[in-house]
C-alpha cells in the first residue's frame, strides 16, 4: 500500500509494444515486449522495458522497471536550458530550446519523454535510426546532460550572475 502512494504522482505512457514469435513443434509461441516511459511532468523521468506472454503483464513489468530507473532532468521555463546534440546507438538527436507557444516538435517516442518530463516547448531532429527504444534513451540522455546556470557557475567555481 505504501508503494502505491509513493508512485501516485507519476504518469505513464506506453511507447511501443513488440510481438515476437518463436516457432516450435506445435506452432508459434508469441511473447511481447513493452517500452514504457513514466514521469511527473516536473523534471523526473524514467524508462523501462518488460517482457511477458501477455501485453498487460509486459506493460506492468515495464512501468515497474521505469519507476526504479527515475532520473532528475533540468527544465527551464517549460523548455531546455541550451541546445545539445546527443548520440545513443545508431540514433543521433539534436535538441533545441524553443520559444513559448511552439509546442513539442518531436517524434511520437520522443514526445512521450518530453511531455512526461515537463518540457512544453522544444524542437528536435532525429538522424539515423528512428527505433523507439534508441530514440527514448537518446532523449533521456540528452535531458540528463543538460546544465542550468547554477550548475555551470558551480563548475566554474563562481557565483551565479
Amino acid at each position: 500500500m505504501e508503494r502505491e502512494t509513493q508512485y501516485s504522482e507519476f504518469e505513464e505512457k506506453t511507447v511501443a509494444v513488440n510481438r515476437c514469435a518463436k516457432v516450435v513443434k506445435g506452432g508459434r509461441r508469441f511473447s511481447l515486449s513493452a517500452l514504457v516511459v513514466v514521469g511527473n511532468r516536473n523534471g523526473k523521468i524514467g524508462v523501462g522495458m518488460g517482457k511477458a506472454k501477455e501485453s498487460a503483464e509486459a506493460v506492468r513489468k515495464a512501468s515497474e522497471s521505469a519507476r526504479r530507473n527515475l532520473v532528475e532532468v533540468s527544465v527551464k521555463d517549460g523548455t531546455i536550458p541550451h541546445e545539445i546534440a546527443v548520440k545513443f546507438g545508431a540514433t543521433r538527436m539534436r535538441l533545441m530550446p524553443a520559444a513559448p507557444g511552439t509546442g513539442v516538435i518531436a517524434s511520437a517516442a520522443a514526445r512521450a519523454v518530453f511531455e512526461l518530463a515537463g518540457v512544453h516547448n522544444i524542437l528536435t531532429k532525429t538522424y539515423g535510426s528512428s527505433n523507439p527504444h534508441t530514440v527514448v534513451h537518446a532523449c533521456i540522455e540528452g535531458l540528463t546532460v543538460q546544465r542550468n546556470k547554477k550548475q555551470f557557475a558551480a563548475l566554474r567555481g563562481g557565483v551565479e550572475g
